[in-house]
């Protein structure tokens, strides 16, 4: 069994990632490991952030880690919320006040189309690779739906008429930006491990 770090504390993730790596794969947070201090997020990009989150976890334990950085990205918002999707309606963080933030913002815009971006950064014995996933798919009127955290309940992606967070766990995990990315992370960590 692998064991990875995860630059994170958030229990959905880790939750979400746990459950898309599977059993081959032992994967702790941040608390499990005795950090609990906020990892600052100063990049422009999502490979930035990755990396700042990663290198920042990496040199304070020297274990293999991986970090995403990932986010909603709307097209009548000149790709906002962006890097900023996690503090969109600022400090402290909250998905129900982001939620409210880009629906006013989007209530005069037909275009509704969106994408979920994912970069994984993994770092391993020293070596830096990146992994992404993207999910197109448009912006719901309205919040539905319980299944999920962050955007989930605003988000419906192509080819079906219901948001993430209504969709079961199975499907969700999919089709999402981070399970694309994860896959890809977990296939190379095959071939090559």
């Amino acid at each position: 069994m692998m064991e990875l770090l995860l630059a994170s504390s958030n229990p959905g993730k880790i939750l979400e990632i746990k459950e898309i790596l599977g059993e081959s794969f032992l994967l702790k947070g941040l608390k499990d490991i005795g950090i609990f201090e906020e990892i600052p997020e100063t990049g422009k990009t999502f490979h930035e952030n990755a990396l700042l989150k990663a290198e920042y976890v990496y040199k304070k334990t020297n274990l293999n880690v991986l970090a995403d950085d990932s986010g909603l990205c709307i097209k009548a918002l000149n790709d906002a919320p962006g890097v900023y999707s996690a503090r969109y309606a600022g400090e402290p963080k909250s998905d129900e006040k982001n939620i409210q933030l880009v629906l006013e913002e989007m209530k005069d815009f037909e275009d509704r189309s969106a994408y979920f971006m994912c970069v994984i950064c993994l770092i391993m014995k020293g070596s830096v690779y990146y992994f992404e996933g993207r999910v197109d798919g448009r912006i719901a009127q309205y919040p539905r739906g319980k299944n999920g955290f962050g955007y989930d309940p605003i988000f419906i992606p192509n080819g079906f008429n219901n948001t993430l967070a209504e969709l079961p766990t199975e499907i969700k995990n999919q089709l999402s930006h981070r399970y694309i990315a994860l896959k890809k992370m977990k296939d190379f960590l095959i071939d090559n491990v």
